[in-house]
């Protein structure tokens, strides 16, 4: 048995205890449940339960029936991953789906940073080995622009730049339907969905989300979206247009028509992070980074545009 204690960052302030540990230790959500329901969490003396908030300040100790296995990036070069900026203080590749951001208890797929290892990048920055250099994440299954910082100086400026949300994001997702507004703002609260844990749903108590939107393209039975998000929850663009009821074209977990993903031969949600904008953190110039569609994408647009 080994014992970890710590003050609960202010970071994880609000999050669930089976959330924010698996965050903190880098364990899956569900191991952590396991040791909650074990009698294996405290917080400030007092047994813990795997949905309880944590504080900031709050004295967390963590019973683990064995020491955590440590997770690395293994160097391995992914096919389709191209860079498209690199100089001293920072590298943006263009990510394929079916990877992430990096290595992580259980996940045993390439990751972004071992793909940079494997091609020669030498990452000098602060923070958990296995995260080095990460300032931002895709989740695996999207794909596009992100970017990773080389060195401490970039680390910590695109760190900060992200957190006060002065980094332009823009997304194209292609929805379901014909959006009541062609262009709007959504703001409504995200937070774990009750049925699923890898699922999330906009909830009273959720935390803050906002969504701003323009239609680019309209078809007979989808809409291509030009999406800026001012903030950055997991999943905020799907839950965002699944509570709309225009979830994600190729998207099952939101509630997709799995009968016009086939027809777009999608295996995948229609959801690519397209562009990065931000102050280049060594001499503050303007920099935008732009990806294009991956072939599944480009093969649903053109369908649709045929059909329409």
């Amino acid at each position: 048995m080994t014992e970890r204690s710590m003050p609960v960052p202010e970071g994880l302030a609000g999050m669930r205890v089976d959330a924010g540990v698996a965050r903190l230790l880098g364990l899956s959500r569900t191991a952590v449940a396991a040791v909650a329901e074990g009698g294996g969490i405290e917080i400030d003396g007092v047994r813990a339960g795997k949905s309880d908030r944590l504080h900031t300040g709050a004295w967390l100790s963590v019973q683990l029936p064995q020491s955590p296995v440590p997770v690395q990036n293994t160097p391995l070069e992914v096919e389709d991953m191209n860079i498209l900026y690199s100089d001293d203080d920072i590298v943006a590749v263009d990510k394929p789906p079916g990877v992430a951001a990096h290595a992580g208890a259980g996940w045993h797929g390439p990751t972004v940073l071992g793909h940079l290892a494997a091609a020669g990048f030498r990452i000098s920055t602060s923070g958990i080995h296995e995260r080095q250099g990460i300032v931002q994440r895709l989740d695996a299954g999207t794909s596009g622009v992100m970017v990773v910082a080389l060195s401490e100086r970039a680390y910590t400026v695109l760190k900060r730049a992200f957190k006060e949300r002065t980094v332009d994001k823009r997304y194209h997702a292609v929805v379901q339907g014909h959006p009541d507004l062609s262009s709007g703002t959504i703001d409504a609260p995200i937070g774990r969905h009750r049925g699923g844990d890898w699922k999330f749903a906009v909830v009273e108590g959720g935390r803050h989300s906002i969504t701003h939107y323009d239609t680019s393209e309209m078809f007979r039975s989808a809409s291509l979206l030009d999406i800026h998000l001012e903030t950055g929850r997991t999943h905020q663009i799907r839950v965002h247009f699944a509570a709309l009821h225009h979830p994600c074209v190729g998207d099952p977990t939101y509630g997709c028509d799995p009968v016009l993903a086939k027809r777009l031969g999608l295996q995948r949600q229609w959801l690519h992070a397209r562009s990065l904008a931000f102050a280049h953190p060594a001499d503050g110039r303007r920099i935008e980074i732009t990806s294009p569609y991956p072939a599944d994408l480009q093969h649903a647009l053109d369908v649709l545009r045929t059909e329409s």
